[in-house]
């Protein structure tokens, strides 16, 4: 015992304990000494006679009653105040029921007859299917072993596809969530395994490979009415599809039908080109034949026309006039003719020829014929 505890030798009084230890030694020992009988002296002091509290006892027992009385006064008070964090709120419970939903910040409650549940609304929850993360970090090492059962599912023309995807979720009222759902976390889990194989059983095992975007929206619209018709106090935040494949079992042959079809759509978009390329300049110079055609065609009937009808007025003329339209057109005629003409000859109309020749028969001199 500290020294602080222990009363000097003129202060003490004997038989009277004054400490609360001695107070409570003593008593353990009057009750070992009422139960096994003895009474009397002992330890060569006068303890008084058999049955009786010594003094002093009483006011030690007070003592120690008024301190518990006070440590439960205290911790009456101090569970009359707690605090909600920010991103929390309180559901209160009086008596059992609902009595309101807490805001952040320090809140007052009646002891021993108030209850507070706190949840959380601001931490986004995740749940997986089809796989689990293992190890969480900047390359995130995944499990997808013994989880077949989640993310094999049949489409719509009765093909076995792996869809591997994750549910994000908020509380939106903590009330709800407390109360009208015993188990959420399960509750969310089993209607997004419901919603998705409903979609999936409804699309075609290539528009789901394709589609990913429109399968999570439909997802996400069929999970988030579920849960607000269970009342479960909880907003969807994103359905993701991490990813949609074939079953191991198939891909090989899977892969081979892509590459097939790859290959089909790579011969089809060259000929395409090739068509493009070729049709539409064959198409041209068939329209420019036609065209040069229909114009020639044009220029020929015109000028006949124009022959035709130049004619006629010539003979027309010819008929009223011989002499003067036959002289006419022989001057019209040489007058196109002799700008494009470089010689001219004269040639006598005696002259037979225009080149004399040389007659050695008789003998004389060359004489033109």
């Amino acid at each position: 015992m500290a020294w602080q505890d222990e009363q000097p030798p003129w202060g003490k009084k004997s038989g009277k304990p004054q400490s609360p230890d001695d107070i409570l030694a003593a008593l353990l020992k009057k009750i070992k000494e009422s139960l096994s009988g003895e009474g009397g002296k002992g330890n060569g002091e006068d303890q008084g006679p058999p049955g009786k509290m010594p003094p002093g006892l009483g006011g030690g027992l007070g003592k120690i009653a008024a301190i518990v009385i006070a440590v439960i006064v205290i911790q009456i008070v101090l569970s009359s105040f707690y605090t909600i964090q920010p991103g929390e709120r309180g559901v209160l419970l009086r008596f059992g029921e609902y009595s309101k939903t807490a805001q952040p910040g320090l809140n007052f409650k009646i002891p021993l007859i108030d209850e507070v549940v706190k949840v959380d609304i601001e931490t986004v929850r995740k749940e997986e299917f089809g796989f689990r993360t293992k190890i969480p970090a900047r390359q995130t090492v995944y499990q997808k072993e013994g989880f077949n059962a989640e993310s094999l599912m049949l489409t719509a023309d009765k093909n076995v596809i792996d869809v591997e995807w994750i549910v994000q979720y908020k509380v939106r009222d903590p009330f709800q969530f407390v109360f009208k759902v015993l188990d959420v976390r399960q509750a969310v889990r089993d209607v997004s395994e419901t919603a998705i194989r409903r979609v999936v059983g409804n699309m075609n095992f290539d528009y789901v490979l394709s589609n990913r975007e429109i399968l999570a929206g439909a997802t996400e619209r069929e999970l988030q009415d579920a849960l607000d018709s269970y009342e479960s106090g909880v907003d969807i935040v994103t359905v993701q599809l991490q990813d949609v494949n074939p079953p191991d079992a198939v891909k090989p042959a899977f892969n081979e039908v892509n590459e097939a079809d790859q290959d089909m759509k790579r011969l089809v978009n060259e000929a395409e080109e090739a068509y493009n390329r070729v049709i539409p300049k064959a198409r041209g110079d068939a329209k420019k034949m036609l065209e040069e055609a229909r114009g020639y065609a044009i220029e020929r009937v015109n000028e006949s026309k124009g022959n035709t009808a130049r004619f006629l007025d010539v003979l027309k003329e010819y008929e009223q006039a011989k002499d003067v339209t036959r002289r006419r057109m022989y001057l019209e005629t040489m007058q196109e003719i002799m700008p494009s003409v470089t010689d001219i000859f004269i040639i006598d109309k005696k002259q037979g020829s225009i080149l004399p020749f040389l007659d050695i028969t008789g003998g004389g001199l060359p004489v033109n014929k």
